[in-house]
């Protein structure tokens, strides 16, 4: 047996089932670990996984009861931005860090957002449709009535990791930028070309409204049909963070009555939506099945970089994201060498 247990639940969270652990252990760099999965359930996963050396967190919610069980759990580490599977308040008093992937995905979500922004302002889908429909004649009319791209406003929700990479590829278009963030340090926008703005202001001056805030408790329905009333009624929202920072039934109002022109996402408030979800069917709302990360460095990144945390942790050293730093006061400080500590969920 190995010296290192490390529990997952079966099965997985972005590919298909089954597909091995191979670069997970490439990451853990000849450590003597093994991946053990155990039920994708509560009760399963609890009975199975009590004395795991750490928690390879996929697919299943990993609760307070799951990690209230845990007897020797050195950390639990996810193989994604988002850590909302995980109950990081229990982790936090339990003394456990939990992990996870904050720069692996950045540049992918980021070039997704900006396609998001052009299509919807292009009509990119209305247009293909013109055109397969034999309304070739219809296309140049109706973009005779857009403005020009450069100039117009776009507003960020959040400022972390996406928004700013979002930032650099916008400024290429010659669009003024603003953000509210009230977590991130004002001095840090300038350097992107962004202004540091209220809610408020990006909600009324902004051409385009750009989500990017974190599944958190805090930002869970941040967003709400007062303040798309806020808005512009030519703008274009585009949310490639998390669907729950949305009240949804707010959003449909909002493009139903006019309030806002367009809404382009790549996440919704449930996901897979069913079949009776209005945004499927309104012409004005441009749709992604959550897959702005997606792309061929997806899984042999993120994987590799789930075996390397958990090699660090395993080993006695500090994680390189752990997005509850406040779990090195709890610990032995000489045992736990820091490496570095990043603010992984804001993205």
């Amino acid at each position: 047996m190995a010296k290192y247990r490390i529990f997952t639940p079966a099965g997985a969270s972005f590919t298909t089932a089954g597909g091995g652990y191979d670069l997970e252990i490439e990451g853990l760099g000849g450590l003597d670990a093994e991946i053990i999965e155990g039920p994708a359930n509560e009760t399963g996963f609890i009975a199975a996984a009590r004395d795991a050396d750490a928690i390879y967190a996929k697919g299943m919610p990993i609760s307070k009861a799951v990690i209230d069980s845990l007897t020797r759990c050195k950390a639990i580490v996810l193989g994604s931005v988002g850590v909302d599977s995980v109950d990081v308040a229990a982790a936090t008093a339990r003394g456990i860090p939990v992990t996870n992937c904050p720069h692996t995905f950045i540049e992918e979500v980021a070039d997704h957002a900006m396609a998001l922004l052009l299509s919807a302002h292009r009509r990119v889908i209305e247009q293909d449709r013109m055109v397969r429909e034999s309304r070739w004649r219809e296309g140049r009319p109706a973009l005779l009535k857009i403005p020009r791209l450069m100039g117009q406003t776009l507003g960020f929700i959040a400022f972390g990791h996406v928004a700013r990479a979002t930032a650099r590829r916008a400024q290429a278009f010659g669009l003024r930028m603003m953000a509210y963030d009230p977590f991130i340090e004002e001095l840090v926008m300038p350097d992107y070309g962004v202004i540091p703005a209220t809610l408020e202001e990006v909600l009324a001056q902004s051409d385009f409204v750009s989500m990017h805030a974190p599944a958190t408790p805090q930002a869970e329905g941040m967003l709400t049909e007062a303040h798309f009333r806020q808005m512009k009624s030519n703008a274009i929202f585009i949310n490639t963070g998390r669907g729950p920072t949305v009240q949804e039934a707010g959003l449909i109002r909002a493009l139903q009555e006019g309030w806002i022109a367009h809404a382009a996402l790549d996440v919704l408030e449930v996901e897979p939506p069913g079949n009776n979800n209005p945004l499927l069917s309104m012409p004005n709302v441009t749709l992604s099945p959550h897959n702005a990360s997606a792309s061929a460095r997806f899984d042999p990144a993120r994987k590799r970089h789930v075996g390397r945390e958990l090699a660090l942790v395993l080993s006695g050293r500090w994680p390189m994201s752990c997005v509850n730093p406040a779990v090195l006061a709890k610990s032995d400080l000489r045992r736990w060498q820091p490496v570095s500590m990043e603010r992984g969920p804001n993205s």
